[in-house]
């Protein structure tokens, strides 16, 4: 007998939001894991806000809906608002109830601007990183480092001359039209009036020229989990001058080898490694190399440099999934607590692959 399609709205529903979700959800099991690092920032969360006034978005529910914003790749607060507002597993994990009031998007970016910096962005991420060392997945004598660029959300146009020569264009319309055409344009004579700290940067001759940041990654080679993130300006040395300061940071382990592709292979930087006692297995260029057969005599030269192509998936995931291959941002602070805080997101969904948790059946 063919049903009837009649719709009808039930005032009340007998089914709770808990019982809603899935048993076997990947999600269950990441929400359980991220309660219990966020329970252990409790007090850092106390020394942000007052003890009077009037009562802000939780901040385990503003980092738990970042959190979705970077696993679903959703692209503005707006979109994530209306997302969590007739998604009922984005409720429950971020912890409204059915009938809870969504927040207004600008509300949602007020309160996460006082939250998501770089200090609160990397507690997140060393919470992280603990779970996984505490459960031994991170390797303490292999490692790769690697950075990449992140893109400026500023417009070319914005990039005029510091000294305020550059003409008006002649198109005063709203978005006016702009020829570049036979200008010389650099860092040292130009800026951006948008986001000052982005710098225009290419990454090689058959690239072109883009305002941007550069990310930097070090990570280890057991499982492919990033140990330590930092954020530069976009410079030809900033690669070299994070890949050493993430070094002294976080590999204490005497002979270590680190992994690194043909821009690392320079005379200081060799030495620093070695100053570090850290065993540099850096891909040789063609001529003028500062690695020679001490290292590449080894087996474990040609299995470190197979290894560390490994890091692009990092980068790729961040970019693809995670949003980072343009930053919403401005400024360098908070552009590196986007990054800190998206490859901690990133190490979650490791985790997650690592413990099963998303081919759960039970």
């Amino acid at each position: 007998m063919r049903g009837a399609d009649i719709t009808q709205e039930e005032l009340f529903s007998f089914r709770t939001l808990e019982a809603r979700i899935p048993k076997s959800h990947p999600l269950r099991k990441l929400r359980a894991v991220v309660d219990i690092l966020l329970s252990t920032l409790d007090d850092e969360f106390g020394v942000l806000y007052a003890f009077t006034g009037r009562e802000s978005i939780p901040p385990e529910r503003l980092l738990r809906a970042s959190l979705l914003q970077i696993l679903f790749s959703i692209r503005s607060e707006r979109q994530l608002m209306e997302q969590i507002d007739f998604n009922l597993l984005f409720r429950w994990f971020i912890g409204l109830t059915m009938d809870g009031e969504v927040w207004d998007h600008s509300t949602f970016s007020a309160n996460r601007e006082r939250l998501l910096n770089e200090r609160m962005s990397r507690l997140f991420f060393e919470r992280v990183l603990a779970l996984a060392k505490w459960k031994e997945l991170v390797s303490d004598e292999h490692f790769s480092v690697d950075g990449t660029l992140i893109q400026a959300w500023v417009s070319m146009k914005s990039f005029v001359r510091k000294d305020g020569s550059t003409p008006p264009p002649e198109d005063q319309s709203r978005n006016p039209s702009v020829d570049f055409k036979g200008e010389k344009r650099s860092n040292d004579t130009h800026a951006s009036t948008t986001d000052p700290d982005a710098r225009l940067y290419k990454k090689g001759d058959g690239d072109k020229s883009q305002l941007c940041f550069m990310g930097h990654v070090l990570m280890e080679n057991r499982n492919g989990l990033v140990v330590d993130v930092e954020v530069t300006h976009a410079t030809g040395t900033a690669e070299r001058g994070a890949a050493k300061d993430m070094v002294k940071r976080s590999i204490a382990k005497p002979g270590a080898t680190l992994g690194a592709d043909k821009g690392y292979d320079t005379q200081d930087f060799v030495a620093a490694m070695r100053t570090c006692k850290v065993t540099p297995h850096v891909a040789q260029k063609a001529k003028g190399s500062a690695i020679d057969k001490r290292t590449t005599r080894h087996k474990g030269y040609r299995t470190g440099l197979k290894v560390r192509k490994r890091i692009e998936e990092v980068f790729g995931w961040s970019k693809t999934v995670g949003g980072l291959r343009q930053t919403k941002f401005r400024g360098l602070q908070k552009v590196a607590a986007q990054a800190v805080f998206t490859f901690a997101a990133y190490n979650l969904t490791r985790l997650s692959s690592i413990f099963g948790w998303r081919y759960s059946t039970a």
